[in-house]
């Protein structure tokens, strides 16, 4: 039986401060409904310009968590 069996979800964080919020945001979002987080990896970084200036920060990235196994589920 493999150790770990993980599974993938695209999420979009956008931010008017920065990649590094929209990124934070997008992963605190995605902790408050799924159960074991534990790693990420940004896909895309876009934005869009105003007076010659980022306005708004927009990051695409995959979250991967850990699929629960039957031990997993008897913790609760």
């Amino acid at each position: 039986m493999p150790e770990h069996i993980y599974k993938k979800v695209e999420l979009v964080g956008s931010s008017k401060d920065g990649v590094e919020d929209a990124i934070e945001g997008a992963i605190a979002r995605a902790a408050e409904t799924l159960r074991n987080l534990d790693w990420f990896e940004v896909k895309e970084i876009r934005g869009n310009i105003r007076d010659g200036k980022p306005e708004y920060y927009q990051v695409t990235l995959s979250v991967g968590f850990r699929v629960m196994d039957a031990e997993d589920m008897q913790k609760g």
